[in-house]
């Protein structure tokens, strides 16, 4: 992508103004774009990130040990999570690549979007403060960590399930995208779940394949009457 980006709108989706706009650049170009690049911000916005949340997690979620805190913030700043915020965005529009990774769909990446959502909080630090920043994670983090609690600090329906089939020695699930739907930067993913226990496939649906991929594990895992709901 060599066109420059309408940042105005990409500000005003992101509620926050920068007052150095070339920092944002910055934060939207891949170092498949060049050796000027958003891998420091990055790293400046991961290293963030994960302090604004763990701050929240041992403020805000009562009765939770060392260890439950720890796992509700990797699910908070897991790829999976920061590439959501990042479709919320549409990031994939505005993003700088070179044209080996826009050919490859790199803009729709998980870890791509990812990334780039770790950058600009990074930029936005640089670009304001402290404080600012931290509002502008909570705030673009907020539904996601209203509807979590420490129950939601077990293994994940993927995982739960691999481990259930190895305890029986049965094969291992094959999932397999059935369909992907709607525009790149807002992709809908069907996704069956094949396994040699049950007469027929589970499905899944989700804003990314991991997502979709962990809504047939959970419907397998019900099929087999592991779970409940």
């Amino acid at each position: 992508m060599t066109r420059q980006p309408d940042l105005s709108r990409l500000q005003s989706r992101l509620g926050y103004q920068f007052q150095d706009p070339e920092l944002l650049l910055l934060a939207l170009t891949h170092r498949s774009f060049g050796n000027q690049n958003n891998e420091r911000l990055e790293f400046l916005g991961d290293s963030l990130v994960n302090m604004i949340l763990a701050e929240h997690g041992s403020l805000h979620v009562e009765r939770a040990r060392d260890g439950q805190l720890s796992r509700l913030r990797a699910r908070w700043v897991k790829g999976v999570t920061l590439a959501e915020i990042g479709r919320e965005f549409e990031l994939g529009q505005y993003l700088r690549l070179g044209s080996g990774e826009m050919k490859s769909g790199g803009f729709r990446r998980d870890s791509i979007l990812a990334d780039t959502v770790e950058s600009i909080i990074g930029a936005v630090y640089l670009d304001s403060s402290f404080h600012t920043c931290r509002d502008q994670v909570l705030r673009w983090f907020d539904k996601r960590l209203e509807q979590l609690d420490i129950q939601d600090t077990q293994k994940d329906p993927k995982t739960r399930l691999q481990e259930y089939l190895q305890s029986r020695h049965f094969p291992l699930p094959q999932y397999e995208v059935i369909s992907v739907e709607g525009e790149a930067h807002a992709q809908t993913f069907h996704v069956s779940c094949a396994l040699s226990s049950l007469d027929r496939k589970t499905t899944g649906v989700g804003s990314s394949r991991r997502i979709a991929e962990q809504q047939a594990a959970r419907a397998a895992l019900r099929q087999l009457g592991v779970e409940n709901n």
